[in-house]
């Protein structure tokens, strides 16, 4: 595939005013999240809870891709057919995750390192067979008074790189992703700092590695105070911060800045995104959004593990997707809360 085809394929995962479900999390991160309502994980139950956002009718206005797992994208409805058809006979782009998790760094104590590069282009080929145009691959950054070391954002940004340039190889658009986590009680300044020196490494390597930034997409952190500091930064504050950092690394040959949700809740994540957007400021990105909790979880409660409420949680998911697909032009207002309640 030609640089001009992988430029094309990543653009059409950003259009104006749509986003992307991150519905990736592996089967032990969704069995905990199940759990708390007391919702069995068995295959038959992950596979309706992803086939209630993929058949969810009219989402593909706001969602244009989605992110899968091994299971999910090997899953077939009760009729047969592929749940990543079922994706792409609504219009919505099959994605898949392909990295193996973050393990601990050795000589690195309270730091990680993502596996998954063995058997990487052997994988991709089945993937893309199955009809995925898009991977994704996502270091974990953990932040503190002596976190990160520079081994960790090192080793992290030449996994990124190896793993973008081998599914360029293969004709699929990576989705760079990575993550500076907000849990601790750094301020923002020093989420600004670390999310700088990270996001320099990356492109370094990505550069290194011969990685076409046309056809590829990042998805990184917004720039936020940590869970546990006591000064939580305004919205205002995270916007400004964000993009600022973005203009500061980030080349402007990126089809897409996708923005993960990292532990936010889907009000804080879409007005987040909405005032970036809002910034009168150059933005040679579209800026988006790849979130999965955030989109998620009002239509996780509203299902509630019971069939006879997936309608429910389609509409909840629905109004979440509108929402951020708003929040992605700029054009959100907290008063489309409230339209869910009155639907």
């Amino acid at each position: 595939m030609t640089t001009i085809d992988l430029g094309g394929t990543a653009r059409s995962l950003v259009p104006d005013g749509k986003g992307i479900l991150a519905a990736d999390e592996t089967v032990p991160t969704l069995t905990k999240r199940l759990a708390v309502l007391e919702i069995e994980s068995t295959p038959d139950n992950r596979r309706e809870y992803r086939e209630m956002f993929f058949t969810t009718p009219g989402v593909a206005e706001f969602i244009s891709g989605v992110i899968m797992q091994d299971e999910t994208i090997h899953q077939r409805n009760p009729k047969g057919t592929l749940l990543a058809d079922v994706l792409a006979q609504q219009g919505i782009i099959p994605d898949i995750k392909v990295d193996g998790g973050a393990k601990p760094l050795a000589g690195c104590p309270g730091e990680n390192i993502t596996e998954g590069l063995d058997g990487l282009r052997e994988r991709l080929k089945e993937y893309r067979e199955i009809g995925a145009r898009f991977a994704k691959w996502r270091a974990v950054i953990h932040v503190g008074d002596a976190l990160p070391s520079a081994t960790c954002v090192h080793v992290n940004a030449h996994a990124l790189a190896r793993y973008a340039a081998i599914c360029q190889e293969q004709g699929v658009v990576p989705i760079v992703e990575p993550e500076v986590l907000m849990n601790g009680s750094h301020t923002i300044e020093r989420c600004e700092e670390v999310t700088d020196e990270v996001l320099h490494a990356v492109f370094n390597a990505l550069l290194d590695q011969k990685v076409s930034l046309e056809g590829m997409l990042l998805k990184p952190n917004m720039v936020i105070s940590g869970k546990e500091c006591t000064k939580q930064a305004s919205v205002g504050e995270v916007a400004f911060a964000t993009l600022r950092c973005l203009s500061r690394h980030v080349p402007p040959a990126v089809p897409g800045v996708v923005f993960l949700s990292g532990g936010q809740d889907y009000v804080a994540a879409t007005m987040h995104l909405n005032a970036i957007n809002q910034l009168e400021r150059p933005k040679p990105w579209q800026l988006s959004l790849s979130y999965g909790r955030a989109l998620q979880d009002e239509a996780l409660k509203a299902w509630g593990g019971k069939h006879e409420n997936l309608k429910v949680g389609q509409r909840a998911f629905h109004h979440r997707a509108k929402c951020v697909g708003a929040a992605t032009l700029g054009r959100y207002t907290p008063a489309m809360e409230g339209e869910l309640a009155g639907a």
